[in-house]
């Protein structure tokens, strides 16, 4: 299929520019890592405070990390795109017969190849720390960031190209940044939060994922929690391909 080709050429256009930047690899690797080494041993102590929800601190730190993972892991993609549409790659891709679908699924599939060897590298060193769950939990786990990663890859793609400044990207960024991290529980549980606090977490979709996936990781498989969880990414990731194709479109006119 003429989709499937042209989105295999804008996605090993995009994975060869990674790899020519080997810093930015690095960086990539070690940024998982880092959080577990920085602070995971915090959470050891704050697992002993009552309200902490059920399972063992790793399995309801990694779960957090995952999903900050695949949502920050690509919300700064777009940066990339602003300079390419700055230099004119941009408007060379969109006089092609290429499809529409195909430029933009494949810088996504790249940014979710990324998120999700980020994922496993993750999950390889909590397990060194003293992470225990079964192959079907951390399949279950790299599914969901696959999903967040293509969605928020797709939205960040979506903003960037109607802005086109990165003047303007970078504070909406920061802007939906900030309630996303402290009102989901990412790093700690909501459990742990005032009432009210909690009350206002609810209307945070992402709150719901990381709750689904840390029932993943408690064994929880086909409880309504998990499939809230990988309904509301789903969600996120059909919004962000319309709204990247949408733009992508837009271009055109």
């Amino acid at each position: 299929m003429r989709f499937l080709s042209d989105t295999y050429v804008v996605f090993l256009r995009a994975l060869r520019l990674s790899l020519t930047n080997p810093t930015w690899m690095f960086i990539s690797i070690m940024q998982p890592i880092l959080y577990l080494t920085l602070f995971g041993p915090l959470l050891l102590e704050v697992a002993k405070t009552p309200g902490f929800p059920a399972g063992d601190a790793w399995q309801v730190f990694v779960p957090g990390l995952l999903v900050q993972l695949g949502i920050f892991g690509t919300a700064f993609v777009g940066f990339g795109i602003i300079a390419e549409w700055r230099s004119g790659v941009i408007d060379r891709m969109l006089v092609t017969p290429a499809s529409r679908w195909a430029l933009i699924g494949g810088r996504v599939l790249h940014d979710t190849l990324l998120v999700i060897v980020q994922g496993l590298i993750l999950l390889g060193a909590a397990y060194v720390m003293g992470l225990r769950v079964p192959w079907s939990v951390v399949v279950v786990g790299l599914f969901v960031v696959g999903l967040l990663g293509a969605a928020f890859s797709a939205l960040s793609y979506a903003a960037a190209l109607s802005l086109k400044s990165e003047n303007a990207f970078a504070p909406l960024v920061n802007m939906f940044a900030l309630p996303i991290l402290l009102l989901s529980g990412i790093l700690l549980p909501m459990s742990l939060a005032p009432f009210w606090l909690r009350i206002v977490s609810d209307a945070n979709p992402i709150k719901h994922v990381v709750e689904g996936l840390r029932a993943v990781f408690r064994g929880e498989i086909a409880s309504p929690e998990t499939a809230i969880g990988v309904v509301v990414a789903l969600g996120f990731l059909l919004l962000g391909a319309w709204l990247g194709v949408r733009v992508f479109k837009a271009q055109t006119k």
